[in-house]
């Protein structure tokens, strides 16, 4: 099998070197066998580079990703592994989902019903919580309506 300089291994999987070398870096490749001072690999390393840019368009972190080479027992299959981090990976999307649509209520009903002329008078209002319910987290906002009735 013939050996690629980091340079041909840059080109045919399309990253930088400096990423290569980084990746090498922080243990998620092997380190590379040396001659004359030049990093020289073998052909398997363009696969777990094809697996290391697949998980990061998938939003694996470094973290995560380091988890799915070393962070099984070694006889885990990959789909076994895939599979395990990407149920977590999913649970951390819906909690971020559950998120960003409560962030966005308020903002939508931050816009809707903000009728202040400063922000001292916005923050005087939410320090009171005298500002419309609506801009409350919905638990906060049922423990409100309770409190008041």
């Amino acid at each position: 099998m013939p050996e690629l300089l980091i340079s041909e291994v840059a080109r045919q999987i399309g990253l930088k070197a400096s990423a290569i070398r980084y990746y090498e870096r922080i243990g998620i490749l092997p380190p590379a066998r040396r001659t004359s001072g030049q990093r020289r690999y073998d052909a398997t390393v363009l696969y777990r580079l094809a697996v290391v840019q697949r998980a990061r368009q998938m939003g694996f972190s470094l973290d995560e990703i380091r988890r799915l080479f070393f962070g099984f027992r070694q006889n885990t299959t990959a789909s076994d592994r895939w599979k395990k981090l990407s149920e977590r990976k999913l649970a951390d999307l819906e909690s971020l989902a559950t998120q960003i649509t409560e962030m966005q209520r308020l903002l939508k009903s931050m816009m809707e019903h903000c009728h202040c002329d400063a922000l001292d008078q916005c923050g005087k209002g939410m320090f009171q919580k005298q500002c419309a319910r609506e801009l409350q987290p919905p638990t906060s906002r049922r423990g409100l309506s309770r409190a008041r009735v």
